[in-house]
């Protein structure tokens, strides 16, 4: 029996360069997607699939998120006296349990795998579920949900991916498929940005991941790769000789949120899933839609 997955990291050091000036003072991770940061929905999902500890790899200016996952006494004595008991119990709700969070320093930016290396003494030797904030999920049952389902049938390591247009392949970590169905499949190779010719699939790494221990021993010893970094998939490329590395096509679709064009259509995706503004919001696209398309062109 595959050992329970009681642990999150959460790499959050990132400078967030493409979103200045917005983010020179604030986290990437604090950028709202309608009223919610997108820390916020990662910790949700993860905390949905049973996950009981929180482990953020922050940087330098990131003290904003570890306040955010804290109580505020002034704020709740003022919504209390205000009379506002769902927003009070909103924010109790999106608050994990004490003793349930940690933070650790990435000092230098020396890529994912040294952003997950940094968490190896929180974790211990347990498997753990790694998510990238910047990945935003749209999906019933979560992201990391499914993936659980596989990981306890399957056990090992479990990725999650997700098919792109064949020649959109070259951006991204794809993975090769062996047998199985889409909710738990054998991941028989894995490649780091590949040519569309080169491919093995066009199924891409999605941002999710459950992983094994042994990860920890393989990035302390790896050497740089793409970009002068030390990358999670080189890594997971040598631990695929050791150990069995499964595949999950989740149901769901995801939202690039470390890029501008993902991050706000993420905005307008969540509005419309908003019982308490979609109509009004609707409302306003269309209006504001047609005014655009009369008024406004686009420079080839």
């Amino acid at each position: 029996m595959s050992k329970k997955v009681r642990t999150a990291v959460f790499p959050v050091a990132g400078l967030g360069t493409r979103f200045l000036p917005a983010t020179k003072a604030m986290p990437k991770e604090m950028l709202p997607v309608v009223d919610k940061p997108l820390i916020q929905y990662a910790v949700d999902e993860a905390r949905e699939a049973g996950i009981e500890h929180f482990v953020f790899v922050t940087g330098r200016n990131k003290g904003v998120i570890e306040d955010h996952f804290d109580r505020q006494v002034e704020l709740e004595i003022t919504l209390h006296q205000r009379q506002k008991h769902d927003m009070l119990k909103m924010l109790g709700e999106g608050l994990p349990k004490p003793g349930q969070t940690s933070f650790t320093r990435q000092q230098e930016p020396m890529g994912l795998g040294h952003a997950v290396w940094c968490a190896r003494d929180i974790v211990g030797n347990e498997p753990f579920a790694l998510l990238l904030p910047d990945m935003l999920m749209r999906s019933k049952p979560g992201v990391l949900t499914q993936m659980m389902q596989s990981y306890n049938q399957n056990g090992g390591n479990v990725i999650a991916v997700e098919e792109v247009e064949p020649n959109d392949v070259s951006s991204y970590g794809v993975v090769g498929r062996g047998d199985g169905p889409d909710e738990g499949f054998t991941i028989s190779e894995m490649v780091e940005k590949p040519s569309a010719d080169e491919a093995p699939s066009n199924l891409i790494i999605s941002g999710r991941y459950i992983l094994q221990p042994e990860i920890f021993d393989l990035l302390s010893k790896q050497s740089k790769g793409a970009g002068g970094e030390i990358q999670i998939t080189d890594a997971m490329v040598t631990l695929m000789g050791q150990q069995n590395f499964t595949g999950v096509k989740y149901e769901g679709h995801s939202f690039d949120c470390g890029s501008k064009v993902g991050f706000l259509t993420a905005n307008v995706v969540f509005a419309m899933d908003r019982e308490d503004i979609a109509a009004d919001f609707k409302s306003e696209l269309r209006e504001v839609a047609a005014e655009l398309l009369d008024n406004f062109t686009i420079a080839d």
